[in-house]
């Protein structure tokens, strides 16, 4: 598992180093376009870019400390640091949304004027950008919980540069300025529901809840009905980085049942059915005293 980890956090690595890259360098041309240009839609992809470059690098680091050995003052080594990375990101999207929204409203009170075609041009470079991104970062999104949420920190400001594209063009040809804050406020509300999921992943694994995509009853169904077990209890699954799973639990054995035997069977079980390769087993011959009531 240590080996398949470091050569994953290896390749994650150099995807968020190509990504960061890109994106710091097109984020100073944004923002200096947004100013230039007058446009609050575009500040808000300025901002959202902006985000991108803070969580890729924010998610490099957290694999770079993520892949420390664990030692005696952390026994479980430093992964968890890249969930602390991904929660970091997705309250950083809040905060941003917030601000577009506010400056948004502000905006329908008094219209400023926009500049459309140089935001037309800005927003259409910034779409290749991040379409790039996406795709250097989309064939690890699913492995990292910390690489999920910069792909999607890249991903809402693509939907960002849509909508600056599709309100510069409206400007130019209506010359409606109220498009630009209107787009605005919607990249910020299309962005936040899918903040949320990631903010509420990751705060699941910081309170080491059962990960997505486990059922502790069936897990639990499975251990009990494993031969040589007549009861299982102080049953504790959870994840260490969003992508694994962990299991700790005392378990009953039947009378004659041999201990290794029986866990030996267990793991294997766990393993094979569940994708559990972290299985801590209490086995007992006797059920606990009042410590296992208190745990039920």
């Amino acid at each position: 598992m240590g080996a398949g980890h470091d050569h994953g956090a290896g390749a994650n690595a150099k995807r968020l180093t190509w990504a960061l890259g890109l994106t710091a360098t097109f984020v100073v041309v944004e923002l200096v376009g947004a100013w230039w240009f007058n446009s609050l839609a575009l500040l808000s992809d300025a901002a959202h870019m902006f985000t991108d470059t803070a969580a890729l690098a924010i998610a490099l680091v957290a694999i770079w400390i993520g892949q420390k050995p664990a030692d005696d003052t952390r026994t479980f080594g430093y992964r968890r640091f890249e969930i602390l990375a991904a929660a970091f990101n997705a309250i950083l999207l809040f905060l941003v949304a917030g601000y577009i929204l506010v400056e948004g409203i502000g905006r329908f009170r008094e219209p400023q004027e926009v500049q459309s075609l140089g935001m037309l041009a800005v927003a259409t470079a910034g779409l290749i950008v991040n379409l790039i991104s996406m795709r250097i970062l989309a064939p690890a999104k699913d492995a990292s919980m910390n690489v999920k949420g910069a792909f999607l920190e890249v991903w809402a400001d693509m939907l960002g540069s849509v909508g600056v594209i599709v309100a510069a063009a409206v400007i130019w040809l209506t010359g409606w300025q109220w498009i630009d804050p209107l787009v605005a406020i919607g990249i910020g509300l299309f962005v936040l529901p899918r903040t949320w999921v990631l903010l509420r992943d990751t705060m699941n694994v910081l309170l080491q809840g059962v990960p997505r995509g486990f059922d502790l009853g069936v897990v639990r169904a499975a251990i009990a009905e494993t031969s040589g077990v007549a009861g299982v209890h102080d049953l504790h699954l959870w994840s260490l980085a969003g992508n694994d799973g962990t299991l700790t639990a005392h378990v009953q054995l039947a009378e004659g049942a041999e201990a290794e035997d029986v866990r030996r069977a267990l793991a294997a079980m766990l393993e094979a059915r569940f994708e559990i390769h972290h299985a801590t087993l209490q086995m007992e011959t006797s059920p606990c005293d009042d410590v296992e009531a208190l745990h039920r």
